[in-house]
């Protein structure tokens, strides 16, 4: 039978706050939250100088004894990172805390980092996804399982794992807040065409494009690249200088007699761009020749071209 002196002891621990020196707890090595914001733990710092650690950090404590020095206590942090880093920012000696059981295993300290987070939503894309990662790689489990825990669907889990398949530099914009995570889905989309993708993610950024129009854009791509065979080299290269000089999608249709050309724009700013674009071209082209040049420019064995106009 459990030692009731040891429940009494758990149970004392789980429904108290303490005050522990901040020096003396360590962070919590299964912390899914790599980026932090200096500019928002400055002000929580500061907050926190006026009012104080409202909510207690969550920890674990562990005694060891050490030969000739008596028992050593140890700490480890099982949520709270953000407030204990603004606390040593403040110039906090000493935070409230709740105390854990020391046994907690390393699963149950990742969970509880992962649900405080989210509550929280302090976790971006990227992070979020390689702790559903370590949980699923390291504790084995499933998919629903993860979802289970955290509150969410299995397809949400499953969703934020697809983002760790994308390109490493993509991974680093999301965590960066240069695109979204709802950006992501169209680019992961474009998987099988890396190529297309990466254009697509740098235009992204360019353009400034929302998400709609990045999927809209994500899907056109898949259905031009179906119709890539019924093009010359020539047209194929001609859509690329056109896309590269107007800085914007250009789509080339060839039909029996002719074809078309479609140049695209998703907002006002975009066709002000591609305006002004024609308009450069237009200044640096060469000159219309006046009638004597074209007489003199003209081969003389050349035959008469018969031209008509419309009364």
């Amino acid at each position: 039978m459990p030692d009731m002196e040891d429940i009494s002891k758990k149970a004392y621990f789980s429904d108290s706050i303490f005050w522990v020196e901040v020096d003396r707890i360590k962070p919590n090595p299964f912390q899914p939250r790599k980026e932090f914001d200096e500019v928002a733990l400055a002000s929580l710092a500061e907050s926190i100088r006026q009012y104080g650690v409202l909510q207690p950090l969550t920890v674990t404590r562990k005694e060891t004894e050490i030969p000739g020095e008596g028992i050593r206590v140890e700490y480890e942090l099982i949520a709270g990172e953000r407030r204990l880093r603004a606390s040593k920012l403040a110039g906090l000696f000493q935070v409230p805390v709740v105390i854990r059981h020391a046994e907690e295993s390393d699963q149950m300290k990742l969970e509880l980092a992962i649900i405080e987070n989210l509550q929280r939503e302090d976790l971006n894309a990227v992070d979020r996804a390689k702790a559903f990662k370590q949980l699923t790689d390291e504790f084995g489990l499933k998919h629903h399982e993860v979802g289970k825990r955290i509150g969410k669907s299995r397809e949400y889990v499953s969703n934020s794992l697809r983002i760790l398949i994308l390109p490493q530099f993509m991974q680093d914009a999301v965590v960066a807040g240069n695109i979204t995570e709802g950006h992501t889905r169209p680019l992961l989309m474009l998987m099988d065409k890396p190529e297309e993708q990466k254009t697509l993610f740098e235009e992204i950024q360019l353009l400034r494009l929302n998400v709609r129009d990045t999927e809209q854009r994500a899907r056109r791509i898949a259905v031009d690249k179906s119709r890539k065979g019924d093009l010359t080299p020539e047209l194929l290269l001609l859509e690329r200088e056109l896309s590269d000089s107007l800085g914007t999608r250009v789509r080339i249709e060839k039909k029996e007699q002719g074809g078309k050309m479609i140049v695209e724009f998703f907002s006002v700013e975009d066709l002000a761009h591609i305006r002004k674009m024609l308009a450069q071209n237009e200044e640096h082209a060469m000159p219309p020749l006046t009638p004597a040049e074209a007489m003199h420019e003209a081969p003389l064995a050349e035959a008469p071209v018969e031209t008509s106009a419309e009364t």
